[in-house]
């Protein structure tokens, strides 16, 4: 690729994101224009196009059987019961309200992708907002920043976490040990900074209409067999990929999508088109142009000249590197999708560990798993760089574009500059602490 070629596509790039951050075009015609302009100038190829599918559709299959199979739960009524409740658990306080947002939030996103959660529990949450009679724009950006943090919990939790952890053959129980406590310390971070970013929601105070009569589900059968759909998802991202077939997420979220149409066609709840139709095809479009456009930095070579200088840098001390990937990659997770710049990130850091000769040559295959302990650190670093770092902006994450899409439908759009003021102390804070928490992992691993 010559010189001019790579100032066009780190230019396109930059545009994009600014085009973004300033709300001057929609997202996903922003980051489909540039793909579109880098095609026409013959910079990105057909190869290169199947190239970016590869690395996207693990975390696009993710997102798209869990907005499947959350769109199926929202036809049988357990929302609104499941509302009610949670109205009359917060008593009309509003502390109570955000306390048990983060409390409903954060176990489902331990087992369910982050955007997913979302969309699953996004009605229940303006429910209650309303109810309340305040602006339910805060309250679903809390639950995209809780959401993004609780996927550190387990390795399925957040796309960019499971494709870190997936690329170097890190298993469901070894995550638990070595990174769980850090994003159940994030957590804590949120609640401890709730009081400052949104006091108002805080302090809030009001009086509960009398109790109605408890809702109740018309058809429970169906209603039980789109629960036994959601268990079977859970079940099988948690000990799927122990089985002969080895089912990773992704393919375990698409077999629950089946089952879950399955289920609504067979029931006769409402037509098969109508639940397709109304899946967030513009945040899928957005992620797949944002892989392209990865896909054309990597082209460019820059990521092995990345590579080559950070070891100039650094050297082989691993522990600066994984201090640097918190800082670097959350910085960037910021100002674009985290998936994705997860997925450029494992490319730079496999060549950094090859060229301190930590790992031998055979590490850039897709399959190697034979990761020495002191490099771990490294990928936990990126695994915090990249999922806390997408707190911080609009476009960070995906549940972050799901979030502002629900509000947008609810009329309420969400600018960039809004998210903005509540996620970047957020992150800031959560970086700062997770930092510590992966300094003490390289000690307990070398």
């Amino acid at each position: 690729m010559s010189e001019l070629q790579i100032y066009i596509v780190v230019a396109v790039f930059s545009a994009v994101i600014l085009a973004i951050a300033f709300n001057v075009v929609d997202m996903a015609v922003a980051a489909l224009i540039g793909v579109c302009i880098l095609l026409a100038l013959g910079i990105l190829s057909a190869a290169d196009l199947l190239g970016a599918t590869r690395s996207s559709a693990g975390p696009i299959g993710l997102l798209f059987g869990g907005m499947v199979v959350a769109r199926i739960l929202a036809t049988t009524g357990l929302f609104e019961l499941i509302g009610d409740l949670y109205l009359q658990a917060t008593g009309g306080s509003g502390r109570r309200f955000l306390l048990l947002l983060i409390a409903i939030v954060a176990p489902v996103c331990a087992f369910l992708p982050n955007a997913t959660t979302v969309i699953l529990l996004a009605p229940i949450i303006i429910r209650v907002a309303v109810a309340l009679e305040t602006d339910f724009v805060p309250a679903m950006v809390l639950t995209a920043i809780v959401s993004n943090s609780a996927g550190l919990l387990t390795l399925v939790g957040d796309p960019a976490t499971f494709l870190v952890g997936s690329s170097i053959g890190m298993t469901f129980g070894t995550y638990l040990q070595r990174v769980s406590l850090g994003g159940l310390i994030s957590l804590v971070i949120i609640i401890a900074l709730l009081p400052l970013l949104m006091g108002d929601v805080w302090r809030l105070r009001r009086t509960l209409p009398p109790r109605a009569p408890p809702a109740r589900l018309d058809r429970p059968i169906y209603t039980g067999l789109s629960l036994a759909v959601l268990a079977t998802m859970v079940i099988l991202f948690v000990f799927g990929e122990d089985l002969p077939t080895g089912l990773a997420p992704p393919a375990v979220a698409l077999i629950a999508s089946a089952l879950a149409l399955l289920v609504a066609y067979a029931a006769k709840v409402e037509p098969v088109d109508n639940v397709l139709r109304d899946v967030d095809w513009k945040t899928l479009v957005f992620l797949a142009c944002i892989f392209c456009l990865v896909q054309a930095v990597a082209k460019t070579g820059l990521l092995q000249v990345m590579s080559l200088r950070l070891y100039q840098l650094l050297g082989a001390r691993l522990t600066l590197v994984a201090l640097a990937m918190i800082a670097g990659i959350g910085f960037l997770s910021s100002l674009l999708a985290n998936v994705p710049v997860a997925a450029a990130s494992i490319v730079m850091i496999k060549g950094y560990l090859v060229a301190a000769e930590v790992v031998p040559e055979t590490a850039l295959a897709d399959h190697f798993t034979q990761w020495p302990p002191a490099a771990i650190p490294v990928f936990v670093g990126m695994m915090f760089g990249a999922t806390l770092g997408g707190n911080a902006t609009l476009i960070g994450a995906s549940a972050n574009i799901v979030s502002a899409g629900i509000c947008a439908r609810q009329g309420k759009p969400v600018t960039f500059a809004r998210f903005l003021r509540y996620g970047l102390p957020v992150t800031i804070a959560q970086l700062a602490v997770s930092a510590i928490y992966v300094f003490a992992l390289s000690r307990l691993m070398r």
